[in-house]
């Protein structure tokens, strides 16, 4: 009786962009936590590595409403990390980033769910023209003007896009712009879980987050050359490069080409700095991801 009991009042979870970095962690720790949780997949290969901590699996696509009918059926909580940050299948930022999410708010609305807790992007709000982030900003402002009770998350990079720091290192030679001391704090995917699941006590919130050390650029690529066993050999590239690439990008080619190259040049000249939290250091994740690829 007493289990039948917890089991009703225990909380449901959805988890949209399940199969992504952060979503994978999400729904780790979700089972960790006691929640019970519905993860929203293309298919259900795509969940294998985490099918053991999912209690239900949704087939469907967010992009298209139709396959979404009872996605939220006794939800309590909607969790959206979905997004695109390389652009394909044809899909714009507007159909992925605002246009996807959009659907999943509509038929939680519908559903009668309690809060969504979404996220953005550290600087999403205060970057209007860079084309993904305003993508992610048009959709909070549909969920904050939403009935639904609205937790807006905007997290620093993540250490899966520190990826190409530690390749660029195996290849012997790491690239930064102006002097490398800009600075930044990513976050471990499993250290934003956990700080996006303490959120869902709040209710009509936005905070920004990031890891638990702040690195210069020139930082991150010794930590990167010391993973791989390499001396370090930093090349600096003078800022107007960056300003040239990006005119030509844009001038050039379409948004699915210079997106992504409009994003990342913008962010990695400029300090990029969250409140921190969590364990993990960069150092660890780049040992272990060195490990990996030998």
């Amino acid at each position: 009786m007493q289990e039948q009991e917890s089991s009703r009042h225990q909380t449901k979870v959805l988890v949209v962009g399940a199969t992504g970095y952060l979503g994978k962690y999400m729904i780790r720790e979700l089972k960790q936590r006691g929640y019970w949780g519905r993860a929203l997949a293309r298919s259900r290969a795509k969940l294998n590595a985490v099918a053991d901590c999912v209690d239900e699996i949704f087939v469907g696509e967010a992009t298209r409403a139709e396959t979404l009918e009872g996605v939220c059926d006794e939800i309590d909580i909607v969790f959206s990390s979905l997004g695109i940050t390389r652009q394909r299948d044809g899909l714009t930022y507007t159909d992925v980033d605002y246009q996807a999410n959009k659907n999943v708010l509509d038929i939680a609305i519908q559903s009668g769910v309690e809060k969504f807790l979404y996220v953005s992007a550290l600087n999403a709000d205060k970057l209007p023209n860079i084309q993904i982030l305003a993508a992610k900003e048009r959709f909070v402002s549909e969920l904050q003007a939403s009935p639904i009770k609205s937790i807006v998350v905007r997290p620093n990079g993540f250490y899966s896009d520190m990826i190409e720091v530690l390749k660029m290192a195996r290849q012997g030679r790491v690239y930064v712009f102006g002097t490398g001391e800009y600075r930044s704090n990513p976050i471990h995917g499993a250290d934003l879980a956990t700080f996006c699941i303490d959120q869902f006590s709040t209710e009509n919130t936005a905070c920004d987050v990031g890891g638990p050390e702040i690195l210069t650029t020139n930082e991150i690529a010794r930590l990167a050359f010391a993973a791989v066993g390499k001396e370090p050999r930093i090349t600096r590239v003078p800022l107007w490069i960056k300003s040239l690439v990006l005119f030509f990008a844009r001038t050039l080619t379409s948004v699915k080409i210079y997106g992504p190259i409009e994003f990342f040049l913008t962010v990695l000249t400029m300090d990029m700095i969250a409140p921190t939290t969590g364990s993990h250091t960069l150092a660890e994740f780049f040992e272990r991801e060195a490990n990996e690829m030998t």
